[in-house]
């Protein structure tokens, strides 16, 4: 406590280089220990289960369950968790994409579960408060303004949002963005999803040392696909830097018309 005042330290999960190092995984088992990180999380209990399916559900299932009923439901004095729960499996769901209130309450009552739009709005504010999930405002790259509709939401960690979605294989690209969305925080950045006119880029990461643009994808090795994510990140006319990442295996130096193209790994662990 600093002269009367609490100081909040947000904490996040384990960045993959910490994982590495907790897990004491060899430079030639990076692939192995990613798959993993991908599957199973990022928090350090995960971890130290090395592998064991059953503990790592119970685990993830019990810390998910406490956070929802001990912080969230408390906090808003909720009896009936149905809708609650409802709202966080959407937001798993639908990582990566853009999301409003009514759109998620227009979903859940159309399957039945009735909910106002001040409801969900509440819930999402409840979910983020709780740091299960973080929400991503819209930047309009040529305006230079923050928009405030149609945010996306990332959670906080790819094996509980897995183990909410009950996937027996992960959604790989929407992953790699979230993975991708929780360390530009890890660096200190201010992060926003990128608009140009029609275009999109994934995301705009801001810092007190200037501003770089990211595309994530899981693999551009077809043409049409490369083309498509690297023609938003070629509209901005401005020389910040430009990085494309992927799971594809290419040489270091790969770039595209001043756009580095990365492994992912690579740039996780700082390498290159």
């Amino acid at each position: 406590m600093l002269s009367g005042r609490y100081v909040q330290l947000d904490m996040l999960p384990l960045s993959f280089a910490e994982h590495v190092a907790f897990t004491g995984a060899a430079w030639t088992e990076l692939t192995a220990a990613f798959r993993d990180y991908l599957r199973y999380g990022a928090l350090p209990a995960v971890a130290a289960l090395a592998g064991d399916d059953n503990l790592i559900a119970s685990y993830l299932d019990g810390v998910f369950n406490t956070v929802l009923i001990k912080d969230v439901a408390k906090r808003l004095g909720l009896a009936d968790m149905a809708v609650l729960e409802s709202v966080a499996k959407f937001l798993s769901s639908n990582v990566g994409s853009p999301v409003s209130a009514k759109k998620i309450a227009d979903t859940l009552n159309s399957a039945g579960r009735t909910a106002s739009v001040n409801t969900v709005d509440k819930y999402l504010r409840a979910l983020c408060q709780s740091y299960l999930f973080y929400k991503a405002d819209r930047y309009d790259i040529r305006g230079r303004q923050h928009l405030k509709t149609q945010g996306k939401y990332y959670a906080v960690d790819s094996g509980l949002r897995e183990r909410l979605l009950a996937r027996s294989s992960p959604d790989i690209g929407h992953v790699l963005e979230n993975i991708v969305y929780l360390e530009l925080l890890r660096r200190d950045h201010r992060v926003s999803i990128g608009k140009l006119a029609e275009n999109e880029v994934d995301f705009v990461a801001e810092r007190a040392d200037g501003r770089a643009y990211y595309q994530v994808s899981a693999s551009v090795l077809d043409a049409n696909t490369l083309k498509r994510e690297l023609e938003p990140l070629r509209k901005i006319t401005d020389n910040h830097p430009k990085t494309l990442l992927t799971l594809d295996e290419i040489p270091r130096s790969a770039n595209h018309d001043g756009i580095r193209q990365m492994h992912v790994i690579d740039w996780l662990l700082e390498r290159g």
